[in-house]
Protein backbone atom coordinates (compact mmCIF):
# COMPACT_ATOMS: atom_id res chain seq x y z
CA UNK A 1 0.00 0.00 0.00
CA UNK A 2 1.14 3.42 -0.87
CA UNK A 3 2.42 5.67 2.57
CA UNK A 4 1.15 9.39 2.87
CA UNK A 5 3.75 11.81 1.12
CA UNK A 6 4.35 15.56 1.95
CA UNK A 7 4.27 17.13 -1.22
CA UNK A 8 6.13 19.10 -3.35
CA UNK A 9 3.89 22.25 -4.20
CA UNK A 10 7.03 23.95 -5.69
CA UNK A 11 6.47 21.61 -8.44
CA UNK A 12 4.91 23.46 -11.55
CA UNK A 13 3.22 20.30 -12.85
CA UNK A 14 1.90 19.35 -16.59
CA UNK A 15 -0.31 16.72 -17.02
CA UNK A 16 0.60 14.23 -20.63
CA UNK A 17 -2.45 13.19 -22.58
CA UNK A 18 -1.42 10.19 -24.10
CA UNK A 19 -2.17 7.27 -21.88
CA UNK A 20 -2.15 3.47 -22.91
CA UNK A 21 -4.32 2.28 -24.97
CA UNK A 22 -6.84 1.38 -22.40
CA UNK A 23 -6.62 4.85 -20.69
CA UNK A 24 -7.12 6.82 -24.32
CA UNK A 25 -10.33 8.61 -23.03
CA UNK A 26 -8.82 11.92 -22.23
CA UNK A 27 -10.94 14.86 -22.83
CA UNK A 28 -12.79 14.18 -19.72
CA UNK A 29 -9.83 14.00 -17.70
CA UNK A 30 -8.77 17.44 -18.71
CA UNK A 31 -11.31 19.43 -15.94
CA UNK A 32 -10.11 16.91 -13.21
CA UNK A 33 -6.56 17.93 -13.54
CA UNK A 34 -7.67 21.79 -13.50
CA UNK A 35 -8.60 20.73 -10.32
CA UNK A 36 -6.07 18.39 -9.20
CA UNK A 37 -2.90 20.67 -9.53
CA UNK A 38 -1.97 20.51 -12.75
CA UNK A 39 -0.94 23.86 -14.57
CA UNK A 40 -1.06 22.58 -18.09
CA UNK A 41 -2.07 19.36 -20.31
CA UNK A 42 0.28 18.40 -22.91
CA UNK A 43 -1.96 16.96 -26.24
CA UNK A 44 0.54 14.73 -28.76
CA UNK A 45 -0.05 14.01 -32.28
CA UNK A 46 -0.22 11.16 -33.72
CA UNK A 47 0.22 7.35 -32.69
CA UNK A 48 -3.55 7.21 -34.97
CA UNK A 49 -5.32 8.78 -31.50
CA UNK A 50 -7.05 12.18 -31.55
CA UNK A 51 -6.18 15.04 -33.52
CA UNK A 52 -4.30 17.29 -31.12
CA UNK A 53 -5.78 20.14 -32.85
CA UNK A 54 -8.90 18.74 -32.76
CA UNK A 55 -8.72 17.47 -28.91
CA UNK A 56 -7.66 20.76 -27.43
CA UNK A 57 -10.49 22.33 -28.77
CA UNK A 58 -12.85 19.71 -27.31
CA UNK A 59 -11.16 20.06 -23.87
CA UNK A 60 -11.24 24.02 -24.26
CA UNK A 61 -14.75 24.72 -23.29
CA UNK A 62 -14.11 21.96 -20.17
CA UNK A 63 -11.70 23.67 -18.51
CA UNK A 64 -11.18 27.30 -17.16
CA UNK A 65 -7.13 28.44 -16.59
CA UNK A 66 -5.31 25.03 -17.67
CA UNK A 67 -3.19 26.19 -20.25
CA UNK A 68 -3.47 23.81 -23.21
CA UNK A 69 -0.25 22.99 -24.87
CA UNK A 70 0.60 20.84 -28.15
CA UNK A 71 3.00 18.67 -27.83
CA UNK A 72 3.85 18.35 -30.72
CA UNK A 73 2.67 18.68 -34.40
CA UNK A 74 4.97 17.73 -37.06
CA UNK A 75 6.08 20.16 -39.20
CA UNK A 76 6.21 17.85 -41.48
CA UNK A 77 2.36 16.87 -41.68
CA UNK A 78 0.68 20.18 -42.05
CA UNK A 79 1.42 23.29 -44.08
CA UNK A 80 2.69 26.01 -41.80
CA UNK A 81 -1.10 28.15 -42.94
CA UNK A 82 -2.58 25.49 -41.94
CA UNK A 83 -1.20 25.73 -38.76
CA UNK A 84 -0.74 28.56 -37.91
CA UNK A 85 -4.40 29.25 -39.25
CA UNK A 86 -5.66 25.82 -36.38
CA UNK A 87 -3.23 27.82 -34.01
CA UNK A 88 -5.33 31.16 -34.52
CA UNK A 89 -8.92 29.34 -34.15
CA UNK A 90 -7.36 28.03 -30.58
CA UNK A 91 -6.87 31.50 -29.00
CA UNK A 92 -10.69 32.39 -29.64
CA UNK A 93 -11.37 28.66 -28.08
CA UNK A 94 -8.74 29.07 -25.13
CA UNK A 95 -7.83 32.93 -25.30
CA UNK A 96 -3.96 33.29 -23.15
CA UNK A 97 -3.79 29.32 -22.45
CA UNK A 98 -2.93 27.98 -25.82
CA UNK A 99 0.81 27.03 -26.66
CA UNK A 100 1.89 25.56 -29.77
CA UNK A 101 4.32 22.90 -29.40
CA UNK A 102 6.63 21.70 -33.18
CA UNK A 103 9.04 19.50 -34.08
CA UNK A 104 10.51 17.65 -36.69
CA UNK A 105 9.16 13.90 -35.28
CA UNK A 106 10.13 10.95 -36.17
CA UNK A 107 11.00 9.19 -39.61
CA UNK A 108 8.71 6.17 -38.81
CA UNK A 109 5.83 8.98 -38.25
CA UNK A 110 6.61 10.84 -41.17
CA UNK A 111 7.81 8.69 -43.83
CA UNK A 112 6.82 5.89 -43.19
CA UNK A 113 3.14 6.28 -41.67
CA UNK A 114 2.27 9.41 -43.52
CA UNK A 115 4.98 8.81 -46.81
CA UNK A 116 6.28 12.20 -46.61
CA UNK A 117 10.21 12.39 -46.92
CA UNK A 118 11.99 13.11 -43.76
CA UNK A 119 14.44 15.62 -44.92
CA UNK A 120 16.75 18.39 -43.49
CA UNK A 121 14.48 18.53 -40.29
CA UNK A 122 16.62 21.29 -38.58
CA UNK A 123 15.63 23.42 -41.10
CA UNK A 124 11.90 22.70 -41.79
CA UNK A 125 11.57 23.25 -38.07
CA UNK A 126 13.06 26.67 -38.63
CA UNK A 127 11.72 27.70 -41.51
CA UNK A 128 8.15 26.50 -40.32
CA UNK A 129 8.49 28.82 -37.21
CA UNK A 130 9.18 31.75 -39.08
CA UNK A 131 6.39 31.30 -41.39
CA UNK A 132 3.86 30.23 -38.59
CA UNK A 133 4.76 33.53 -36.91
CA UNK A 134 4.56 35.50 -40.17
CA UNK A 135 1.15 34.55 -40.38
CA UNK A 136 -0.09 34.88 -36.98
CA UNK A 137 1.55 38.44 -36.86
CA UNK A 138 -1.00 39.17 -39.84
CA UNK A 139 1.25 39.66 -42.41
CA UNK A 140 1.05 38.41 -46.14
CA UNK A 141 3.02 35.72 -46.65
CA UNK A 142 6.25 36.14 -49.12
CA UNK A 143 7.94 32.73 -48.06
CA UNK A 144 10.54 31.11 -50.20
CA UNK A 145 12.95 28.93 -48.10
CA UNK A 146 14.68 25.49 -48.35
CA UNK A 147 11.89 23.35 -47.45
CA UNK A 148 8.97 25.53 -47.63
CA UNK A 149 7.62 28.15 -49.45
CA UNK A 150 3.98 30.35 -48.78
CA UNK A 151 3.15 33.44 -51.04
CA UNK A 152 -0.14 35.55 -50.66
CA UNK A 153 -1.61 33.81 -47.79
CA UNK A 154 -3.17 36.39 -45.09
CA UNK A 155 -5.60 35.29 -42.12
CA UNK A 156 -8.63 36.30 -42.44
CA UNK A 157 -8.76 36.68 -38.77
CA UNK A 158 -6.71 37.96 -36.14
CA UNK A 159 -5.74 35.97 -33.23
CA UNK A 160 -7.23 36.60 -29.86
CA UNK A 161 -3.97 36.31 -28.12
CA UNK A 162 -0.21 35.60 -28.60
CA UNK A 163 0.56 32.33 -29.27
CA UNK A 164 3.77 31.09 -27.76
CA UNK A 165 6.07 28.54 -29.89
CA UNK A 166 8.09 25.89 -27.98
CA UNK A 167 10.16 22.93 -30.02
CA UNK A 168 10.50 19.56 -29.35
CA UNK A 169 14.25 19.03 -29.19
CA UNK A 170 16.77 16.44 -28.75
CA UNK A 171 20.54 17.01 -30.08
CA UNK A 172 22.61 19.86 -29.45
CA UNK A 173 21.57 21.59 -32.88
CA UNK A 174 17.80 21.15 -32.17
CA UNK A 175 18.55 22.44 -28.81
CA UNK A 176 20.19 25.24 -29.63
CA UNK A 177 17.88 26.16 -32.34
CA UNK A 178 15.24 26.18 -29.56
CA UNK A 179 16.79 28.49 -27.31
CA UNK A 180 17.66 30.36 -30.56
CA UNK A 181 13.88 31.19 -31.58
CA UNK A 182 11.35 29.35 -29.59
CA UNK A 183 9.54 30.42 -26.42
CA UNK A 184 10.06 27.11 -24.94
CA UNK A 185 11.67 23.42 -25.43
CA UNK A 186 10.31 20.02 -24.72
CA UNK A 187 12.65 17.58 -23.75
CA UNK A 188 11.49 13.71 -23.60
CA UNK A 189 13.41 10.65 -22.62
CA UNK A 190 15.83 12.50 -20.22
CA UNK A 191 17.71 11.29 -17.94
CA UNK A 192 17.77 13.74 -14.70
CA UNK A 193 21.79 13.37 -15.14
CA UNK A 194 21.66 14.58 -19.10
CA UNK A 195 19.41 17.97 -18.26
CA UNK A 196 22.48 20.07 -17.50
CA UNK A 197 23.97 19.56 -20.68
CA UNK A 198 21.09 20.03 -22.48
CA UNK A 199 20.04 23.37 -20.90
CA UNK A 200 23.87 24.27 -21.59
CA UNK A 201 23.32 23.50 -25.49
CA UNK A 202 19.67 25.42 -25.03
CA UNK A 203 21.61 28.52 -23.51
CA UNK A 204 24.00 28.49 -26.46
CA UNK A 205 21.02 29.28 -28.78
CA UNK A 206 19.51 31.49 -26.64
CA UNK A 207 22.53 33.79 -26.49
CA UNK A 208 22.27 34.22 -30.23
CA UNK A 209 19.03 36.06 -29.63
CA UNK A 210 20.20 37.97 -26.64
CA UNK A 211 18.24 35.64 -24.11
CA UNK A 212 19.56 33.34 -21.52
CA UNK A 213 17.93 29.75 -20.96
CA UNK A 214 15.88 30.98 -17.96
CA UNK A 215 13.69 33.25 -20.07
CA UNK A 216 12.41 30.04 -22.20
CA UNK A 217 10.26 27.64 -20.11
CA UNK A 218 11.30 24.30 -20.13
CA UNK A 219 8.83 21.56 -20.62
CA UNK A 220 10.22 17.36 -19.42
CA UNK A 221 8.33 14.64 -20.27
CA UNK A 222 8.82 12.55 -17.10
CA UNK A 223 7.44 8.63 -17.49
CA UNK A 224 5.86 7.90 -13.92
CA UNK A 225 4.93 4.63 -12.51
CA UNK A 226 4.07 5.56 -8.69
CA UNK A 227 3.29 1.61 -7.52
CA UNK A 228 4.85 -1.17 -5.45
CA UNK A 229 5.23 -3.55 -8.39
CA UNK A 230 8.53 -2.10 -10.04
CA UNK A 231 9.27 -5.26 -12.44
CA UNK A 232 5.75 -4.82 -14.19
CA UNK A 233 6.79 -0.66 -14.46
CA UNK A 234 10.15 -1.28 -15.53
CA UNK A 235 9.08 -3.77 -18.09
CA UNK A 236 6.21 -1.39 -19.54
CA UNK A 237 8.96 1.40 -19.38
CA UNK A 238 11.05 -1.18 -21.49
CA UNK A 239 8.39 -1.55 -23.76
CA UNK A 240 7.67 2.35 -24.36
CA UNK A 241 11.75 2.85 -24.83
CA UNK A 242 12.24 0.83 -27.47
CA UNK A 243 9.48 1.98 -29.86
CA UNK A 244 10.86 5.15 -28.92
CA UNK A 245 14.81 4.41 -29.37
CA UNK A 246 13.84 1.75 -32.70
CA UNK A 247 13.77 5.29 -34.60
CA UNK A 248 16.35 6.44 -36.34
CA UNK A 249 16.37 9.96 -34.23
CA UNK A 250 15.90 8.25 -30.96
CA UNK A 251 18.81 5.87 -31.21
CA UNK A 252 21.16 8.69 -32.49
CA UNK A 253 19.92 10.31 -28.82
CA UNK A 254 20.70 7.48 -27.33
CA UNK A 255 23.74 7.01 -28.54
CA UNK A 256 24.47 10.73 -27.40
CA UNK A 257 23.66 10.23 -23.70
CA UNK A 258 26.22 7.36 -24.23
CA UNK A 259 24.20 4.30 -24.91
CA UNK A 260 25.74 2.96 -27.65
CA UNK A 261 25.30 -0.44 -26.85
CA UNK A 262 21.39 -0.49 -25.65
CA UNK A 263 21.36 1.31 -29.04
CA UNK A 264 22.26 -1.46 -31.36
CA UNK A 265 20.64 -4.26 -29.41
CA UNK A 266 17.56 -2.58 -29.62
CA UNK A 267 17.99 -1.89 -33.91
CA UNK A 268 19.16 -5.92 -33.73
CA UNK A 269 16.02 -6.77 -32.14
CA UNK A 270 13.92 -5.04 -34.69
CA UNK A 271 16.10 -6.56 -37.32
CA UNK A 272 15.89 -9.85 -35.83
CA UNK A 273 12.19 -9.91 -34.88
CA UNK A 274 13.71 -10.89 -31.50
CA UNK A 275 11.06 -9.05 -28.68
CA UNK A 276 13.17 -10.42 -26.12
CA UNK A 277 16.53 -8.53 -26.94
CA UNK A 278 14.24 -5.35 -27.77
CA UNK A 279 12.66 -5.25 -24.32
CA UNK A 280 16.19 -6.50 -22.52
CA UNK A 281 18.41 -4.03 -24.52
CA UNK A 282 18.06 -1.92 -21.26
CA UNK A 283 19.40 -2.96 -17.56
CA UNK A 284 17.09 -2.23 -14.75
CA UNK A 285 19.55 0.59 -13.55
CA UNK A 286 18.76 2.62 -17.09
CA UNK A 287 15.12 2.37 -17.26
CA UNK A 288 15.36 3.95 -13.77
CA UNK A 289 17.00 6.86 -15.52
CA UNK A 290 14.54 6.99 -18.49
CA UNK A 291 11.66 7.17 -15.79
CA UNK A 292 10.30 7.69 -12.31
CA UNK A 293 9.25 4.37 -10.51
CA UNK A 294 8.71 3.57 -6.91
CA UNK A 295 6.71 4.60 -4.42
CA UNK A 296 4.32 8.09 -3.73
CA UNK A 297 7.59 9.75 -1.92
CA UNK A 298 10.03 8.29 -4.96
CA UNK A 299 7.71 9.67 -7.77
CA UNK A 300 7.42 13.14 -5.90
CA UNK A 301 11.22 13.40 -5.27
CA UNK A 302 11.55 12.38 -8.71
CA UNK A 303 9.70 14.95 -9.80
CA UNK A 304 11.16 17.61 -7.46
CA UNK A 305 14.14 16.72 -8.41
CA UNK A 306 14.30 17.64 -12.42
CA UNK A 307 12.02 21.01 -11.01
CA UNK A 308 15.77 22.26 -8.67
CA UNK A 309 17.53 21.01 -12.19
CA UNK A 310 16.39 23.86 -14.64
CA UNK A 311 12.57 22.28 -15.46
CA UNK A 312 10.15 24.47 -15.78
CA UNK A 313 7.28 21.88 -15.57
CA UNK A 314 7.48 18.37 -14.86
CA UNK A 315 5.16 16.87 -17.13
CA UNK A 316 3.58 13.84 -15.60
CA UNK A 317 3.58 10.64 -18.32
CA UNK A 318 1.41 8.04 -16.35
CA UNK A 319 2.79 5.15 -18.74
CA UNK A 320 2.09 1.98 -16.67
CA UNK A 321 -0.35 -0.50 -19.30
CA UNK A 322 -2.15 -1.73 -16.25
CA UNK A 323 -5.43 0.82 -15.75
CA UNK A 324 -5.71 0.32 -11.72
CA UNK A 325 -1.81 1.34 -11.64
CA UNK A 326 -2.33 4.00 -14.16
CA UNK A 327 -5.04 5.53 -12.17
CA UNK A 328 -3.04 5.33 -8.82
CA UNK A 329 -0.04 7.30 -10.56
CA UNK A 330 -2.50 9.86 -11.27
CA UNK A 331 -4.34 10.48 -8.26
CA UNK A 332 -0.56 10.13 -6.31
CA UNK A 333 0.72 13.04 -7.84
CA UNK A 334 -2.44 15.02 -8.27
CA UNK A 335 -2.22 18.01 -5.76
CA UNK A 336 -5.56 19.49 -5.14
CA UNK A 337 -5.70 23.49 -5.75
CA UNK A 338 -7.24 23.56 -2.47
CA UNK A 339 -4.37 22.06 -0.84
CA UNK A 340 -2.20 24.24 1.64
Amino acid sequence: MMHQVNKHTSVKLGLHMSPPNQNAAQIGRAAWAEDNGFDSLWIPDGLGRMDAFTMAAGIAPQTRDIRLCLGIVPVFTRPAAVIATSAMTMTHLAPGRFVLGLGASSHTMVESWYGTPFTKPLTRVRETTELVRMVLAGERTNFTGKTIQSHNFRLGMAPQSQVPIHLAALRPKMLELAGEIADGVILNLVPLELLPRMLEHIDTGAKRSGRRVEDLEIAVYLYAFATDDVQAAQRDMAGIAAGYFSTPVYSDFLKWMGYSREAELILEGFKQRDRSKTLGAFTPEVLHKLAIIGDAQHCWDGLKAYSDAGASVAVVAAAASDPVAYENTLNTLARPVTDT
